[in-house]
């Protein structure tokens, strides 16, 4: 280890944008004191503006533009790299990265973490064969696996044959400063002139493809329309966000003449104030691990509509801070917005039950302190 300064940490991730894998990550490097460690970002792809969250202006970003398919080049420009920067750790995230370790060993680091923080769409039950036998062998190049939930934790030990000794489950944090829950009428009829200061605002965050299943929530949405009844005439959906899927999205709500009720605002940065101006936050994913934006919801004092899929169960307590619904069932999600809309003193008793939840349980200082707790041990300090 070098002595004349503090410890670096590569973290190898496959592209920087806008998503919750790059925001927890983001919100780790921020909350992390610069005289504990020192990082890197290493992009397998490449990296958006989102790299512009990052506060710390000495933390570089590098991208390795790796082809699509199978391109070898990649381990050599990471391996020459990894000899360059001399990290002290490598942590690797999800399945897309965990091959990585081997350039990370050819180049001489020392310990090597992979997190766990949530299966895909090719992916989304864990069972897929291939996957499991590739996290088996690079176990064994691997000094740490974290898991982002106890689902995820579950299935390492249960299904991957990972031993317990090698697994950290630690949950993602909310920075409470950033986020407040909605104290005045909403902002955005200046912003936008779709909505009326009237308007119920129910919204989403997150990418725009195929495992966020946006299409399942915009389905819903239609059906509490369809309904006919004055009292949901008012409702505008908003989906903040970016991705693969938008004109597929789009084409939907055009489909279902929807336009004057759904809002596309795009990838945004001010997410938090954004969060404040909703009533209602609903998370249609087929798959998570520990999803950042229910947590950031639930510290703006909504309460959560999400699907009862990987670790949103861990954070919505169903009937207390939140509904949880199956996934891909847009029936029952209408179901639950309807609940809302029709019960305004559960909206609020949900929000402010959420909002002490995260106080309690998902605080940025504990996160930050668990994934230190994990650094520190492999590099015993």
């Amino acid at each position: 280890m070098r002595m004349h300064s503090s410890p670096l940490i590569a973290h190898v991730i496959f592209r920087l944008d806008f998503g919750g894998l790059e925001n927890g990550l983001v919100n780790l490097i921020n909350n992390m004191s610069a005289e504990k460690y020192r990082h890197v970002i290493i992009c397998a792809s490449d990296f958006t503006d989102f790299r512009k969250r990052i506060k710390n202006s000495n933390v570089e970003v590098y991208a390795l533009h790796k082809k699509p398919g199978n391109d070898l080049g990649v381990y050599y420009r990471l391996w020459k790299l990894l000899r360059k920067l001399k990290p002290d750790i490598v942590h690797t995230r999800n399945i897309g990265t965990i091959e990585y370790v081997i350039p990370a060993i050819l180049a001489g680091v020392k310990h090597r973490v992979h997190g766990e923080h949530g299966r895909d769409l090719s992916d989304i039950d864990g069972t897929n064969k291939k996957y499991i036998l590739l996290r088996k062998f690079y176990n064994i190049f691997l000094h740490r696996f974290i898991a982002l939930s106890k689902d995820l934790e579950q299935w390492l030990y249960n299904t991957v044959k990972i031993s317990p000794q090698k697994v950290m489950q630690l949950y993602n944090g909310v920075d409470l400063s950033r986020f407040y829950e909605r104290v005045s009428p909403n902002k955005l009829p200046s912003q936008c002139s779709q909505i009326n200061k009237a308007d119920i605002l129910i919204g989403t965050v997150g990418r725009f493809q195929g495992e966020k299943d946006q299409t399942t929530l915009i389905n819903a949405f239609a059906l509490v329309l369809t309904r006919g009844e004055s009292k949901y005439q008012n409702i505008k959906l908003l989906l903040i966000g970016d991705g693969p899927d938008r004109s597929l999205l789009e084409a939907l709500v055009a489909k279902k003449a929807m336009r004057e009720y759904v809002i596309f605002f795009g990838a945004r940065n001010d997410i938090p104030d954004l969060l404040a101006e909703l009533d209602i936050f609903v998370l249609p994913s087929r798959g998570e691990g520990i999803s950042n934006t229910i947590l950031e919801a639930m510290a703006s004092g909504l309460p959560v509509i999400a699907t009862s899929v990987g670790g949103n169960p861990e954070l919505v307590a169903g009937n207390s801070t939140g509904i949880l619904v199956p996934s891909n069932n847009p029936e029952k999600m209408a179901d639950a917005i309807r609940t809302y809309l029709d019960q305004p003193t559960l909206v609020e008793k949900h929000g402010k039950a959420g909002r002490k939840r995260v106080e309690e349980t998902f605080s940025m200082d504990a996160m930050v302190n668990a994934y230190m707790k994990v650094y520190d041990d492999l590099i015993g300090r």
